[in-house]
Order: C-alpha cells, then sequence, then structure tokens
C-alpha cells in the first residue's frame, strides 16, 4: 500500500478565503510515494515545498483534490482517528520549535508523547524517563555531549540537529523533513542525510526530504521532485535529471546550489513538532 496517494491536489495558502484571487500554494498536484521510498523535494524558494510537507503531515487541509495516507482519507476521519493517524507521522520543521528552558534530553524524549500516558509525561519533565536513548540519538548526529544542556545555549545547527533526534525516537512511519541542513556545515550535512537515509531504511519508513542543495539531493536520494508556483515541474529518478532541467527550475533566482532560505512556514505557525 502506498504511503501517500495525492491526485490534482490544490492547496490555499494558510489562512486564505477560498474565493482568494491570488494562485494556490500548491495546484494540480499528482503524486504516489510507495512504502519505504526515499525522495528529495527541490526547488526555489516559495515553490510549496513546505506547503506540501505540511499536507503530507495532515496538518493543512487540501481546498480541492484526493489525498491518501495509508490508504486513509485523513479528513473524512473524525478529529480523534485523525490524530490516531498522525501518530504514524513525524514532521520535522527547519526551525524546530523547542522550549528555550527545556533541557535537550526532555526535548528529544518528547518524541515519545504519544505513547506515553499523561502521568508518564510529566514524571519525565523531571526525572528523564530513558536518558540513554536519547543519548544514543543526539551521538548519531554528533551532539551526545549536549544531553542535559539547556536548549537556549544551542546554536542553531545543534537545534536544528536536536529536533532531528527527537525523529529517532519516534515510531513514525513516514518521516518528513524540511530543509534540515540550513545552519550545518558540509561534513555535518552528509552526516545527516546519511542518519536520516539509514535510519529510514533501518525501519522500513518513507522518507521525504525537502533541501535547497541540489547536489545533495542527487547524490543522496534516488527520486527528485521539483516544484515551481506551486506545481510539480518534474518527478524523475535522479539519473534523469539533467543540469538543463536544473537551470530552468531555478530560472530567476539564486544559483541552483545555494537559493535564498524557503520562508514558508506553515509548519511551525500550526506548532507542528517532532511528534505529530
Amino acid at each position: 500500500m502506498p504511503t501517500y496517494q495525492l491526485r490534482n491536489l490544490t492547496v490555499r495558502h494558510l489562512g486564505a478565503p477560498a474565493s482568494a484571487s491570488a494562485a494556490p500554494a500548491l495546484q494540480a498536484i499528482s503524486l504516489t510515494v510507495q512504502q519505504g521510498e526515499q525522495l528529495a523535494l527541490i526547488g526555489p524558494s516559495g515553490a510549496g515545498k513546505t506547503t506540501l510537507l505540511a499536507t503530507l503531515a495532515c496538518a493543512q487541509r487540501p481546498a480541492e483534490g484526493g489525498f491518501r495516507a495509508f490508504g486513509i482519507d485523513p479528513w473524512a476521519l473524525r478529529e480523534s482517528a485523525r490524530h490516531r493517524l498522525r501518530a504514524h507521522l513525524f514532521l520535522a520543521p527547519q526551525t524546530p520549535p523547542l522550549p528555550p528552558r527545556q533541557r535537550v534530553v526532555t526535548a528529544v524524549l518528547a518524541a515519545r508523547l504519544p505513547q506515553w500516558s499523561v502521568w508518564r509525561a510529566l514524571v519525565s519533565l523531571f526525572k528523564p524517563a530513558d536518558p540513554q536513548a536519547a543519548w544514543q540519538a543526539l551521538s548519531r548526529f554528533n551532539l551526545g555531549d549536549k544531553l542535559y544542556s539547556r536548549v537556549d545555549r544551542l546554536s542553531g545547527g545543534e537545534r536544528q540537529r536536536c529536533g532531528l533526534a527527537r525523529l529517532l525516537l519516534s515510531p513514525a512511519k513516514a518521516l518528513l523533513v524540511d530543509e534540515p541542513l540550513s545552519a550545518l556545515d558540509p561534513a555535518l550535512s552528509e552526516l545527516t542525510l546519511a542518519t536520516l537515509r539509514d535510519e529510514a531504511a533501518a525501519r522500513g519508513a518513507t522518507l521525504i526530504c525537502s533541501l535547497h542543495q541540489v547536489e545533495l539531493a542527487l547524490r543522496h536520494f534516488p527520486r527528485i521532485v521539483a516544484l515551481r508556483n506551486g506545481r510539480i515541474e518534474f518527478d524523475l529518478p535522479r539519473e534523469q535529471v539533467t543540469q538543463q532541467m536544473i537551470d530552468a527550475l531555478y530560472q530567476g533566482e539564486q544559483t541552483a546550489s545555494a537559493p535564498a532560505p524557503d520562508h514558508e512556514a506553515l509548519a511551525v505557525k500550526l506548532g507542528i513538532g517532532a511528534c505529530l
């Protein structure tokens, strides 16, 4: 069964009225993603990458078209059932909404909140339930020494990796990662993508990652989905992606290897963290 099936999907910008004359954030999106697939989303700033990830996380409701996750239309479910479905999804936003005064160990273990009772979650705030698991997750991103640091003492890149360490502790079957490399140096970028891919492969999870670094997308992901102006420009195996396609995709933008940062922030506005 596919993880996702999208047919002629239209998604409007958050808060935009249905009658708005402005172009939708996403339009005529048709996409099928099989369970266990790994793909990269690329495209210029404002292309719709973050909106697509928020839609896949069932955080934003489509305006038109068909959308199924794990064979189910999430928006035909009651809220309680949709919440249970979201437990199988993990959205890692570019800027993780981590409580600044919280310790890193607590922030990482928050990935397990959907599996815990309220009592266990409260106790873990004062005595972390499984610090060893948190340390192991952080260590895979070279961050093990920050286990008991406060979140507000972390650099931007460390905060990003702390958010990704949550992903390793979640039971999700679909891993949706938005621009995980924006604050990382080249060595950490390579390590981060390798860790994400290894984790997805080990648990048979689907991995969808938006990236501005086209060369890294082509090196690490077998399937490339390119967005521009809210539409899919191409959806191809990486071997079939040419430099001419990349140049056309980013025409009028900065160079394809380092476009301007994507300012879409739907996931953060909705309060979507690492444990949907």
